[in-house]
Formats: C-alpha cells, structure tokens, sequence
C-alpha cells in the first residue's frame, strides 16, 4: 500500500489505521455486554408498600375533606379527593398539576420498550406482555393519583402526605439509578436518559409541597380569585386612539426586530391565562419530544456504531457484487465507507436536532395560537375558528374531544416528529452524498453532470421567463394619472400563443416545486393541533383539528372570564344582601340605603340582559321549546315575529344569536 498518496477520505472522524495490519485480519472492538441489574431497593416490595401508603393517604384526606366542609358549609374553592382538579379553573396554580402529569407520562413512555410493564412481574412471557401493558396503562395514573390529590386539596395534611409521598417517590427512584445506571434494553444508559423527565417532576414536587406547607392553604381561587375581574377591568381600559396605530402600520427596521421573539415565543400577558387543559397539553408535548427524540438516537445510532465497527475488508467484494468498484485498493475501499457510514450518522443527528427544534418552535407558535383563538372566541367572534357560524356549547362530541385534548397532543407531536425526522434525514443524504462531498472531493458529480447536459433547456427557461417579466413591465403596461392599463394588446396575445409550450413546461415544475412547498409545509405544522393542514373549506376533515375546535367550545362555554366574573359579582350580591336584612317576627325588613338599592336594581338588570343575550340559554326556555318553530329557524332566536300574530311584535327586530364585541364585554 502507497502511504505516501494523500488520501482526501483520510480525515474521518475515526481513526481505524491501528485496527489492520499487512498479513492479518481487521480485528474488532470487544463488545460490551450489560449484565442485568438488581437495584438494593427492591421495585416489587417498594410499590407493594407505595401503594398501600397512597390508599391510607387517601383514605385519611377523604375523612378530613369531609369533615372540613360540613365544618365551613358552602365554600367555593373547596374540591375532594373524587375531583381534586377544576380544568375549568384557571385561577388554579398549574405547577403541581403539569409536574404529575408529567411524572405519569414519562412513566408510561417506557412502557414501550420495557420488558416488565408492571413492577411485581419478573421476566415476562411475550405473550402476556402486551395485556400487562394495558393493565400498566391504569396502575400508574392511580399509583400517582394521591399526589394530584396532595397538591389541589386546601388543607394542610395534603401538603405532609405530598411531601410523604414525593419525598419516597424520588429517593428510590434515585437511588435505583444510582444503583443501577445501566440496563440491558436497546441501550444501556437508555433506562437512565429516560427517567430523568420523572426525577425532574419529583423533585419539582419535593420542592412546591414544603412551600405549599408554609404558605397555607388558599381560598381565593376560581370565583374567589380576582382574575376575572382584572381581565373584565383590562376590557374596559381606554383604549389609544386611531391616530397612533400609523406607526404601527409602517415598523421600523428595529421595531421589526424587537417584534420576531414575540411572534415566535410566547410570553405572558397582562389579564390573560391559559386555560389548564391547553398548558398541561403543551408541556405534555415539550416531555413527548425528549421521549421520542431519545428512542429516535438510542434506536438508530449505536446500530450505525456496530455497523462502522464492522466494517472489514469483506465490504469490498460486497460492494463488487453490486457492481460498484471505489478502489482498486480493498484498504482504501474499507476508510470509504466508514467515511460514508460516518456522514450517515450525521445525517442522522442533525435531521433530529432539526427535527426537535422545529417541534419546540411549533409548540411555542401553538401557545400563541391558543391565546389568540380565545380571545377571538371570548369576543364572540366565531369565524376566526370556523368558515361558518356556530354556537358556542358544549356538545358530546366536544366534551370527549376535550377529556382526549393532551393525549391527541401528545399523539401528534410524537408522530410529527418521526415524520420530520425521516424526510429531514432524506434532505440531509441529498445534500451530503450530492452536493457537499461531490464538491469536496470531486467525486461522484452525478447531479451537476446530469444538470450541465440540459443546460440550454434551463439556460432557455430562464430566458423565457425574463422574458416575460420584462415585457409585462415594459411594453404591455402602462401607467397615465396614476393609474394602470394594458397596451400593444397584438403583441401581447402573439406572445401568449408563441410561449404556450414553453410555460407549460415551466408549469410542471411549478408544479413539482409546489407538491415540495405542501409536503414540506404540511411536516413542519404535522405537530400543531391549532392549525388545519387542510383548505379553509375542507377543515372539518382535518381530525386533529377538529378535536381541538371542539375542545375551544367546551373552554369557551364553560370558563368564559367575563361570566365568571359577572357569576362572582352575583355571588358577592346575594352574600352582602344576606347578612343585610334582618328577620323580626318572621317579616324580612330590607334596610339598605338609597344607593344600595339602585346599585341592586342595576346589577339585576345587567344579570337580565345577559342571560336574555346568552346563546347556550335561549335554547331552556319555555316558549322557544315549543314545536311550532318553523324549520331553518335557530332554536331559541327571540323576538321571531312569524311565531305571534300581532302587529307590535312583528314589528320588533329580531335579534340575533351571535354576539357583537360590545355586547360580549358587557356581558
């Protein structure tokens, strides 16, 4: 073998010239073998005695939940051990809720791969896995149920038994970690990458559960929180006047600038939260990208470690039988094609790293999405959503889309990336191995030989296509007061006729171009749940997207801010005109003064107006449920003149279901 031959695949990233000699084999690495670890904290005996912990615990804080409400009586903020979670709260703190789900998650994203799904079960058979899978499915949602429990309940033992439970929860699983930090599954440090996302949570809860202890516990959520009444006081802020939204037309380069992290990153606003099904729905998809990005290395890329230390001089005759000669040199041929293995490997790597970036960004652009289509829903305004008109109510299909909302996204984002990964891997192999190393080395120039040989044909297209640009600027248009208007028609419709054939061909790879820009479009938004990837008309058949409009109905209907606070405002009413009446000799004697009793009487008139304007109410009433509402009419439309005979009905306007801005920021 010439040494003295600059070799251009010498610089590879691996240095295998140690591994051969002159009169001897290719000898291999020695493969490492992981025997199977016991960890000193035996699993079966830890989640016996967990479990029967969790059930005291929650045995114990159901007593002490019942006893503090017949204690207290009504209370607003107060929940139980069979409803720890109001979704339809978002006054609730989200911390400790998105942690649990969290830790539940990343528990049950090993259950793919993982050999025993239950802990009290050693060396399962196979076929028995799959149905122990399924039993898996229900057991950790309840092993971690009590800690939901532990972080909702406004008492003071829930924040102990949190502590109880978070605290033995994370120094086993640590400790079994430590203990074991490598496993025998498809990679051995696989089961150490996966749990961090549940050591992260756990020690989330170590921390919020101590703080939750001194703090106390709190009553001014949901109706007792002042969110609502902020968010209605925001609504009715003066707004600037239309003099100063020229500028705001026409940005600077800087304002430009300054403008980008906010259209690409969420960041909070004043009077605005998201509701708690869309935040634990985002951070369940931050968790199922590290998930499936991980399976996506461990799966692939020590393969490709074993494939390239394989590699020997076999590879040659191999390469031979498929006609394909790089070297006359079987040594040279061997440094080839570790060269190239080692080119697919980074393929591999920077298609999911692009993959995952993408997906956080399309994360971050779904969180804007939401704020913005609540907003537009809060106001009414239905056809920012929907290329029609709808009621905002909840409906079958909406609630099972909405109790379904943070598995669909969960689904999505998880598919979404595979699919990103595979076409970003093609990209990245047409780009290396067809244009970066022909270039470097030149080598291989298939592409740019197949390209110079058509020349003329691109050389022509181009032409014909300034042509025509130029020519529509020049000769066919013309400009007279400010105005635009066609000329030298005769010369234009020739040139139509001449040119057909042409920008027909230049139509087919527009065409292609265009099937790219779609596929392309359609992989990158694959993880968004906000967005149809279908056309305008065609929505109601994007499934994804239609779970997520149906989810937005159920929020909508449910936690609207300004009902809410309207609901508090009434709550506040019927509190102070109790405690302001007396009762002498069974008489009620009301002795408010004069301006309480206007403010009363004003605050019965707005409670009137807004439940005549409420669409999800007109449909309960009496005598809009009769059977003599004629087709084609929304049930429940007030004011129907056809429905009475007399004149001064008939000549009212009828209004309509579909709330104006005003009239929903009244409301």
């Amino acid at each position: 073998m010439n040494h003295s031959k600059v070799d251009p695949f010498e610089y590879s990233y691996y240095d295998y010239s140690d591994w051969y000699s002159d009169n001897a084999e290719p000898t291999r690495p020695p493969k490492e073998i992981i025997p199977a670890c016991d960890p000193t904290v035996d699993g079966r005996l830890f989640h016996t005695c967990m479990m029967s912990i969790s059930v005291l615990v929650v045995i114990i804080l159901a007593v002490l939940t019942r006893k503090h409400k017949l204690c207290q009586g009504f209370s607003r903020g107060s929940s139980s051990i069979f409803s720890p979670v109001s979704f339809l709260d978002q006054t609730q703190k989200k911390g400790l809720v998105l942690a649990t789900y969290g830790l539940v998650f990343s528990k049950l994203a090993t259950l793919v791969i993982a050999p025993d799904p239950l802990p009290f079960s050693r060396d399962t058979p196979a076929d028995t896995r799959e149905y122990l899978k399924l039993v898996a499915v229900f057991y950790y949602p309840i092993l971690y149920y009590p800690l939901l429990i532990c972080s909702s309940l406004q008492h003071k033992a829930g924040a102990v038994f949190g502590m109880l439970l978070s605290f033995g929860h994370f120094g086993v699983l640590l400790w079994q970690k430590v203990d074991c930090p490598k496993t025998p599954e498809i990679y051995k440090f696989y089961a150490l990458l996966a749990s961090l996302p549940q050591l992260a949570c756990l020690a989330y809860l170590c921390i919020q559960f101590p703080l939750l202890f001194v703090r106390g516990p709190k009553t001014d959520e949901d109706l007792d929180s002042s969110f609502y009444t902020d968010y209605v006081k925001f609504l009715l802020k003066k707004r600037p006047s239309a003099t100063s939204s020229s500028s705001e037309d026409n940005p600077t380069l800087t304002e430009r600038i300054l403008m980008l992290p906010k259209n690409l990153v969420y960041l909070p606003e004043q009077a605005f939260r998201v509701p708690l099904t869309l935040a634990v729905s985002t951070f369940i998809g931050f968790v199922t990208i590290y998930h499936t990005a991980l399976l996506l290395v461990v799966l692939v890329v020590p393969t490709l470690h074993i494939v390239r230390a394989g590699i020997d001089e076999n590879i040659a005759f191999l390469l031979l039988g498929f006609g394909i000669v790089l070297s006359d040199d079987r040594m040279e041929v061997v440094k080839i094609v570790t060269f190239y293995t080692w080119l697919l490997e980074v393929s591999y790597l920077c298609a999911v790293t692009l993959s995952c970036l993408v997906s956080l960004l399309m994360l971050m652009r779904s969180m804007i999405g939401h704020r913005s289509n609540l907003r537009g829903l809060y106001k009414g305004d239905v056809y920012s959503i929907w290329n029609s008109h709808k009621t905002i109510c909840p409906s079958k299909p909406g609630v099972v889309c909405w109790m379904g909302l943070t598995g669909y996204q969960a689904a999505v984002v998880c598919l979404g990336m595979v699919i990103q990964t595979v076409a970003f891997f093609i990209c990245f192999l047409f780009l290396v191995f067809m244009i970066i190393v022909p270039v470097c080395y030149g080598r291989n120039m298939i592409l740019f030989e197949a390209a110079g040989k058509v020349w003329p044909a691109w050389l022509a297209l181009l032409l014909v296509t300034g042509l025509q640009h130029v020519a529509a600027k020049f000769a066919f248009i013309k400009k007279e007061a400010g105005t635009r208007a066609l000329q030298n028609r005769d010369s234009l419709f020739l040139l139509t006729y001449l040119l057909f054939l042409v920008n027909a061909v230049l139509g087919l790879i527009v065409s292609v171009w265009r099937t790219l820009i779609t596929a392309l479009y359609n992989i990158t938004h694959l993880g968004r749940m906000d967005t149809s990837l279908l056309h305008r008309t065609a929505e109601p058949c994007d499934p994804a997207y239609r779970y997520y409009t149906h989810s937005l109905k159920v929020e909508v209907s449910q936690s609207h801010p300004v009902m809410k606070a309207f609901c508090r405002l009434l709550l506040d009413l019927t509190v102070e005109g109790g405690r302001d009446g007396r009762t002498e000799g069974g008489v009620q004697e009301d002795r408010l003064s004069e301006a309480a009793s206007r403010q009363r009487s004003r605050l019965r008139w707005q409670l009137l107006y807004t439940l005549v304007n409420n669409p999800s109410l007109l449909g309960s009433r009496k005598h809009f449920q009769t059977p003599k509402t004629p087709p084609g009419i929304v049930n429940g439309t007030p004011n129907h003149s056809s429905e009475r005979g007399s004149k001064k009905e008939a000549s009212e306007p009828v209004q309509s279901n579909t709330p104006t801005a005003s009239q929903d920021e009244t409301e």
